[in-house]
């Protein structure tokens, strides 16, 4: 049975003046799994009003809850621009890695902002629970779960790679302008993937989305650049990006800091979608094309479900472990998974 295309998916976006509460947020908006964009969320938290005064002042309110510790810092020759990349670098990318504690990094983007003859900085994906600790009582957003913990990223002017999150990913600007490119999931064909296990950060990245117009290397980008959705954010907007909706991520301005929040908002217990994934590719990738078709059908019947339930023929107790995880059989098909791990 055939089955029509989803529309194209487009921005949502709404004004955050008045906050949000979990209701809202979840059935309401993060449901749909499309972007969202969340106007002005941000614009009286405390670090957004210091980076508003001067990045000093921010520079200040953030090295009060500073305890010392060390991160690795990105430095980029003023050649890359700050697009962090591939590269041919000893370790494949056009980048140097070195350890920096806070102070150090927010006093080098400083430096590099004000001359641009020295190296451009970034640092990312710092908890504030282990960095900052005590940030999060002033960026506490009730409508998320309480393990989406707050994260920091801060750099000068930058273009991020085209990536993916396996996690749902709620973006705050709090100084500089940032633009987020993004491309629905099911672009992943058109976006010509790079490796899995060699990342700049822990996410293989699109690599057509980083070339240049036309590049003959990727024919198929033109159809995923005609679905790009682009964002343009002010400090004090955020961004709701749901898991697997890819993003390239440019800081506009010399001096940037952005808040992020990485949660599962659908999870049912501790199994991530992405240990399947790897799973399926030693059990079924190299498989013979007929017998991938075969379990091709069985993932969507029992999976994806584009039909419905499996056994909604059947009256409810007799659906088994198929009946709603919640009920137990959430532990029970997991213990079998783990029988058939173990060669039980």
């Amino acid at each position: 049975m055939s089955r029509e295309r989803p529309p194209e998916p487009r921005v949502v976006e709404i004004d955050a003046t008045g906050g949000l509460d979990s209701a809202t947020f979840g059935p309401g908006l993060a449901l749909a799994c499309r972007p969202v964009v969340l106007r002005k969320l941000g614009r009286d938290w405390p670090s957004t009003r210091a980076a508003g005064r001067s990045w000093r002042d921010l520079a200040d309110y953030l090295l009060a809850f500073d305890v010392g510790h060390k991160g690795q810092a990105f430095i980029g020759a003023p050649a890359i621009a700050g697009r962090y990349d591939y590269g041919d670098g000893a370790d494949g990318f056009n980048f140097d890695r070195e350890t920096l504690t806070l102070r150090q990094t927010l006093d080098r983007i400083d430096q590099a902002a004000a001359d641009p003859a020295l190296a451009s900085v970034y640092m990312g994906s710092l908890p504030t629970d282990d960095y900052l600790p005590g940030f999060d009582r002033d960026h506490h957003l009730a409508f998320l779960p309480p393990a989406a913990r707050p994260r920091v990223w801060l750099g000068n002017a930058s273009q991020v790679a085209c990536h993916y999150d396996t996690y749902d990913n709620l973006a705050c600007v709090v100084a500089g302008r940032r633009r987020f490119t993004l491309y629905p999931p099911d672009a992943i064909g058109d976006l010509y993937v790079g490796p899995i296990d060699h990342t700049m950060a822990g996410q293989p990245i699109g690599l057509a989305a980083g070339a240049q117009p036309g590049d003959p290397r990727f024919p198929r980008f033109a159809a995923a650049r005609d679905r790009a959705l682009v964002v343009a954010l002010e400090p004090g907007d955020a961004l709701y990006l749901p898991k697997l909706w890819w993003h390239q991520v440019e800081a506009l301005d010399p001096r940037n800091l952005l808040v992020n929040y990485w949660w599962d908002g659908f999870a049912a217990g501790p199994d991530a979608p992405f240990a399947t994934l790897m799973l399926a590719m030693i059990a079924i990738a190299e498989r013979p094309p007929a017998e991938r078709q075969a379990w091709r059908a069985f993932f969507d019947h029992y999976v994806f479900r584009p039909d419905g339930h499996p056994l909604a023929h059947l009256p409810p107790e007799r659906h088994g472990i198929l009946g709603p995880l919640a009920q137990g059989n959430y532990g029970r098909i997991r213990a079998s998974v783990m029988r058939l791990l173990r060669g039980g």
